[in-house]
């Protein structure tokens, strides 16, 4: 009887075992690009609302302490939100690349379970071609000369 475990089937064991790695780091890096994104878009909400009580503040008169307060500030905000769209661009930059890797290896997966299922295929039709020639030959002895005929 053939041995049905593939002579390939610890290699794609291996390679199923890094898919599902790419797949976890995936996973990762696309949480870690959402909460970058969520607090770019709270920086820019705060700096909206904050630009709002200083359009406020100003209508209805402050001093010049004030209003440099207000802009220095509001000039604080500005930098961290583009320090946070550097990250938020970055970390876009790296789920990319980890949608690759994962892509990479999903390919390879598939690639060599085609050859695994071809190679099954392959001894299956032997086996059978093998036990095919086996019943014929005991056929042949149980009945001698009736091919003959």
């Amino acid at each position: 009887m053939l041995n049905r475990t593939s002579p390939l089937q610890p290699l794609l064991e291996l390679m199923q075992t890094r898919l599902d790695d790419a797949a976890r780091r995936l996973g990762a890096l696309i949480a870690s690009e959402t909460e970058g994104q969520r607090k770019l878009e709270m920086l820019q909400s705060y700096r909206d609302e904050y630009q709002q009580r200083f359009l406020q503040a100003a209508a209805s008169g402050i001093g010049p302490d004030a209003w440099r307060n207000y802009s220095a500030f509001l000039a604080k905000i500005d930098e961290a939100i583009a320090a946070q769209r550097g990250l938020v661009e970055q970390s876009r930059q790296l789920t990319l690349q980890g949608q690759q890797v994962w892509i990479n290896h999903r390919n390879k997966v598939k690639a060599l379970d085609t050859l695994t299922q071809r190679q099954r295929s392959a001894a299956l039709r032997a086996e059978a071609r093998q036990e095919q020639r086996l019943s014929d030959e005991h056929a042949a002895r149980r009945f001698p000369g009736k091919a003959d005929d």
